[in-house]
């Protein structure tokens, strides 16, 4: 087997293991049941490892791809953007989409999370490939991310 397939095998079981499979320290291990005594940070507080490479499915249960990478603002602590894995075949080809956070929830019972985007409106967004990524902390590009999924960025959010 070449290093090429051996990559490819590896990154398809990476791709498939929801937040509970890729925690290595067993942070989520007690909120396994509804009615078990909450243990540990998840839900509400997660670690942005064992989000990557989880699945993204809209509201029709559609496979929409999976999380790449998160993007973090260094200048706020604040979540950007999920970057979203769309299309191609064993990890090549895909389209990457950076999706704001907050456009993303959390689907606790099935271990992924629901974007409300129709998966040919996912086909059309504006997105990018791997080797040419946009400079995501332009306010323009932002605000075109934004306005396409509807969402409002968290710099616009007033602080009392």
């Amino acid at each position: 087997m070449t290093l090429k397939v051996t990559c490819q095998l590896i990154y398809l079981l990476e791709i498939h293991m929801n937040y509970e499979e890729r925690d290595p320290y067993g942070m989520y291990r007690g909120n396994v049941n509804p009615g078990d005594v909450k243990q540990g940070p998840g839900p509400e507080l997660m670690g942005a490892d064992t989000l990557i490479g989880n699945d993204v499915y809209n509201l029709k249960d559609e496979d929409l791809g999976d999380i790449k990478e998160i993007m973090l603002d260094m200048r706020t602590g604040r979540v950007s953007y999920a970057v979203l894995s769309f299309g191609g075949f064993l990890g090549m080809g895909d389209k990457l989409f950076a999706v704001p956070w907050n456009a993303l929830t959390l689907d606790t019972v099935n271990k992924r999370f629901t974007l409300n985007v129709e998966k040919d409106r996912l086909e059309s967004a504006p997105g990018f490939d791997q080797d040419a990524w946009p400079n995501m902390a332009d306010a323009t590009w932002a605000k075109t991310i934004h306005d396409y999924y509807g969402t409002k960025p968290y710099m616009d959010d007033v602080i009392v």
